[in-house]
């Protein structure tokens, strides 16, 4: 990390400077969303001050390079993923809709009547409902892998799980309320043995490790680009051509069509089968200059910057009696959920930020994970490579006024 300087880094996030009830903000919410460095900024101010127009089909000049842009973003992702072709990468509007995207298409089309989908125990609510949906229509079932104590998920029940009904796993790479890191790529193999398609979850994964999808031998993938430092409202799938090329449209509408008339319609080719309507342009745009922007900076930097981080809040956090961490996985990352007994996480989220520190309270929409550790919410700090280990000290200090005040 001899180039990594965090104090130069924070210069390229313009927020980071602003005061927060007369406090220097101190921003660890960075697994709700992250903030955004001036490079994306000014791309998406430059796009709508000079390009903007609509993509595909123009033959004027703003068009032609507005979707030259865009375009050059799907091989950018492509590269950044190790996609196999860069007709493999769909826009989507965030992970959520990427998920439900397969469920609707590969899902129904694939799923029948006493079939089984496997997720997991510690699913964001967005990979269980669109799963919940599929089944209650198909009259298929969902199973649940379970967690142990610590927050990891038990891989001796995976295999009793997985049988010949098991026709697809659904699983989520790391915990958005645990920072659990599961063993995906061991989930994979045990699923392609018996030749069950695999969808990874890597909302919370994209940003802090590398994601190597043929490497993985992932089937599909979903993020989203408000937790890359990218704007909001944009995501990926990614998805094995071959079953791309076999699903069906998710919408209908412009763009995803070649041929239309009354009698019939002939889609177009993938990516652009799912991708009906006018696209988030702006957002496309703004999610190249974001991954630029991590890949500068370098994966493997912020991997090792963000562990660190994340040790030193641990050990600082462990030294208050009171505060019970919530997910204690051997294998975690950028995630410290925590509970304290007699204080509801929404007061301490509420005098925290009174000292300009933002943290996340509530079921982080993980509800089933809330009752596996029979808590009604927790208290989460989630680290991004532009936190500051005075930044630790300063949440540490205001907690433990919190904990002073109730006591």
């Amino acid at each position: 990390m001899n180039d990594f300087d965090v104090n130069k880094i924070r210069q390229d996030f313009p927020i980071l400077s602003r005061l927060v009830n007369g406090k220097p903000l101190v921003y660890f919410d960075n697994a709700a969303t992250t903030q955004k460095p001036k490079a994306v900024i000014d791309k998406l101010n430059d796009y709508y001050s000079n390009i903007n127009s609509n993509v595909h089909r123009g033959v004027h000049y703003l068009s032609e390079t507005a979707s030259k842009e865009y375009e050059d973003t799907r091989k950018l992702v492509q590269s950044f993923i190790n996609a196999g072709s860069s007709n493999e990468i769909i826009y989507t509007r965030g992970t959520t809709e990427s998920i439900n995207l397969v469920a609707a298409t590969y899902g129904r089309a694939n799923i029948k009547e006493g079939d089984e989908v496997l997720i997991t125990h510690m699913e964001h609510h967005s990979n269980i409902v669109p799963w919940q949906l599929l089944c209650e229509e198909k009259g298929a079932k969902l199973k649940v892998v379970p967690i142990n104590d610590d927050g990891e998920l038990m891989l001796s029940e995976f295999d009793k799980l997985i049988n010949e009904k098991t026709k697809f796993v659904s699983v989520v790479h790391i915990s958005n309320s645990l920072g659990t890191v599961n063993p995906i790529k061991k989930i994979i193999g045990k699923a392609h043995k018996i030749n069950i398609p695999v969808l990874v979850d890597a909302a919370q994964s994209i940003q802090h490790t590398n994601v190597n999808v043929q490497e993985l031998d992932c089937d599909f993938l979903a993020f989203s680009g408000h937790k890359m430092y990218g704007p909001t409202g944009i995501g990926i799938l990614y998805g094995k051509k071959e079953l791309l090329e076999k699903m069906p449209p998710y919408q209908g509408g412009g763009d995803m069509i070649l041929s239309v008339s009354f009698e019939k319609t002939l889609f177009n080719t993938i990516p652009y089968k799912f991708e009906a309507g006018t696209p988030h342009i702006a957002g496309v745009i703004g999610l190249s200059e974001a991954i630029k922007y991590i890949r500068n900076v370098g994966i493997d930097n912020i991997s090792k910057y963000e562990a660190d981080v994340l040790k030193y809040a641990t050990e600082a956090i462990s030294e208050i009696k009171e505060v019970k961490i919530i997910g204690t996985a051997k294998e975690k990352s950028s995630i410290l959920s925590f509970v304290i007994d007699g204080i509801h996480p929404h007061d301490i989220g509420t005098f925290l930020d009174r000292d300009g520190v933002a943290i996340r309270t509530g079921h982080h929409c993980t509800e089933p994970i809330m009752r596996r550790f029979n808590v009604p919410a927790t208290s989460r700090a989630s680290f991004a490579f532009y936190n500051l280990k005075e930044e630790v000290d300063v949440f540490v200090k205001s907690l433990r006024n919190v904990i002073k005040l109730f006591s």
